[in-house]
């Protein structure tokens, strides 16, 4: 059952989204001789006054019109939390930022050792452990009162992140409902449930994730014109996630104070915000860094200040992230980036007799997604988690798109068959928003269950290290060193030890670039400065291990070697294999194919290589 609030909401809407078949009656001022604003006479004003309050008494529906069926807040929630914990299961981590920068100092933290890489040594200080720490103190209290295994800390972490993500979207959901109305509100959930887009960010331990939970949820305040909340919100998701999602607020600001003038509460609203997150983040960051640090600034400073900043990591067209975002949100994707322009064609082919939203204009209320847009693809240097968090209003400018093509739809139709007035866009139209999710769903679905084929191997392979574990060979007492060579970007973290005395090594490689390592052993680690570390992406041989030292090797053989990357795999008068997976080699196969699973044709048109675990044959130091 709709919520009150949201079946008063639709009533409005309805009204709003009614078609005329003739040109609205002007609206008259307070002389308007005998005619009240909406162009009636005065006269007839409490008939009609009388038949409202009737239709009003009798649930507000109208003979004809269709019943607002629409999933109540509570079982929306549900299906979020379904979806999310899906997604804490099985989706891969698809960024090795993520595992590196967030993942291994969260296990140093919960753990007492892990990878460091450079942004958190001392001298640059541009991540944060106030970030990590909101993470992380669940898992060790966790950890310290059940021992558990690693990987259950590692689930257990993304569980609760999916299921912060679906508390912003329930929150979201209603607030979508009441501004843009019901239909909106069912598009927008069902586009967000089968988002590719929302199925790989959702769980990521990534600042972007983070702002995009915090962020939408503050443009949902907004939109309800909650606006101490919304500010509040977005100091949140901009000082404890990510600085550059304070895009996301600015149009919120602009509106506060140049349409509602409302000064005092933006000022007594941001030293607030300021007073109660930025002033203990920077007491954190500071105890663990040895010094002063504001890693916000550090980092705005670095990407927009400095001379090299972050292109030197790799730069992309602007057609990476057109691809990019239809691999993610497929005709989702394609429909949000013409709402702009379907919003005029909308104003000037359809006579709607009001707004069609309850409190802002969509030139407003959308804002944040097209500036969004239009700052990052602007940046030389493009990467997937940039967009994470506008992702939710991808999903509802696609499903605004959608609700105006089936009023342009009902427009052209009702002047061609003359339609009575009266008659509610919906019932005719309906089959277009059909069509739209049915085939969003399904390529939706295509996507997830190819990525989950082609590319989740490195964390069912790293699992097999517990078998190792059951063994009478594994001994507590001593350190196994697991190599990695030119696929250090696909590790998936130390929680995927099974043990804490397991260590992940890098081998040289054809990889030139700077690599993590491991935090020194003692209480101030974090404040130590070390000179390996650098912001120029410049390789350290301080970071590489001595392969005879080496106890598992973890390699990807896709049929391309070199001196430096040769097939370990066949040296076998060294190495065993205890375990080997398929992993995509994306040269091999056809664009569309690996991108998007199709029964019986997908096999046919792509090529696996063997991801393999490989444990060392002869014994070293008489093990």
């Amino acid at each position: 059952m709709a919520p009150p609030a949201a079946r008063a909401r639709y009533i409005a809407n309805k009204a709003d989204n009614q078609i005329l078949s003739k040109k609205p009656p002007k609206r008259l001022g307070l002389n308007g001789n005998n005619k009240s604003k909406d162009g009636a006479p005065a006269g007839n004003k409490k008939d009609k006054d009388a038949k409202k309050s009737k239709q009003s008494a009798s649930g507000g529906q109208e003979k004809g019109s269709p019943k607002p069926i629409m999933p109540s807040v509570q079982t929306a929630f549900k299906t979020f939390v379904s979806a999310r914990l899906c997604s804490a299961i099985w989706a891969y981590i698809a960024d090795c930022d993520e595992t590196f920068n967030y993942w291994e100092p969260l296990h140093y933290i919960i753990n007492g050792h892990g990878l460091q890489t450079w942004e958190y040594s001392p001298q640059f200080g541009l991540r944060s452990y106030t970030y990590l720490l909101l993470q992380g103190v669940p898992g060790y209290f966790y950890q310290k009162m059940f021992n558990p295994s690693p990987i259950l800390i590692f689930y257990m972490v993304r569980c609760m992140l999916g299921f912060a993500c679906a508390v912003m979207e329930r929150y979201m959901y209603k607030s979508i409902c009441q501004e843009f109305g019901i239909h909106i509100g069912r598009l927008w959930l069902i586009f967000q449930l089968f988002s590719v887009g929302m199925f790989v960010s959702s769980t990521a331990l990534l600042p972007s994730s983070f702002s995009m939970y915090f962020g939408c949820a503050a443009l949902a305040a907004w939109w309800q014109q909650n606006y101490c909340f919304a500010i509040f919100l977005t100091a949140i998701s901009a000082l404890l996630g990510w600085p550059f999602a304070a895009l996301i607020g600015i149009p919120l600001v602009l509106e506060m104070l140049l349409r509602q003038r409302d000064w005092r509460t933006f000022i007594q609203w941001t030293l607030i915000s300021g007073a109660t997150i930025a002033i203990p983040m920077i007491a954190i960051d500071t105890s663990y860094f040895g010094k002063l640090t504001f890693a916000p600034l550090n980092i705005v400073w670095y990407n927009v200040f400095t001379s090299h900043g972050p292109n030197i990591f790799g730069t992309e067209p602007l057609s990476y992230y057109i691809i990019n975002g239809f691999l993610n949100f497929n005709i989702i994707w394609l429909l949000a980036l013409q709402l702009p322009i379907m919003l005029v064609m909308d104003y000037l082919i359809v006579p709607a007799k009001s707004k069609s939203t309850l409190n802002f204009p969509h030139y407003i209320s959308l804002a944040p997604l097209y500036l969004w847009l239009l700052v990052f693809f602007a940046q030389p240097h493009k990467e997937e988690r940039f967009l994470f968090p506008v992702y939710p209003l991808i999903s509802l400018c696609g499903a605004i798109t959608v609700d105006v093509y089936q009023r342009i739809f009902f427009r052209i139709k009702m002047l061609v068959f003359k339609i009575k007035s009266g008659v509610h866009y919906l019932d005719h139209s309906m089959f277009i928003a059909i069509l739209v999710m049915v085939t969003s769903t399904l390529l939706g679905l295509s996507r997830v269950f190819a990525l989950y084929r082609n590319y989740h191997a490195p964390m069912d392979l790293m699992l097999e290290l517990n078998q190792f574990k059951a063994t009478p060979q594994y001994n507590p007492d001593l350190i196994y060193n697991v190599c990695i060579g030119k696929d250090w970007h696909r590790y998936p973290g130390s929680f995927f030890f099974p043990a804490r005395n397991f260590r992940l090594r890098f081998l040289k490689s054809e990889f030139r670039g700077m690599l993590p390592a491991y935090y020194v052993m003692g209480h101030n680690a974090t404040q130590l400065v070390h000179p390996y570390f650098n912001d120029l992406n410049q390789e350290n041989e301080h970071m590489y291990f001595d392969y005879d030292q080496c106890d598992f090797l973890v390699d990807f053989d896709e049929g391309k070697y070199t001196p430096l990357e040769p097939n370990y795999s066949k040296r076998s008068k060294e190495w065993s294999v205890m375990k080997s997976l398929p992993f995509l080699i994306p040269e091999k196969s056809h664009k569309v194919l690996r991108a998007f699973y199709v029964p019986f044709l997908t096999d046919n048109h792509i090529q696996y290589g063997d991801f393999n675990l490989l444990k060392r044959k002869t014994k070293r130091n008489g093990r």
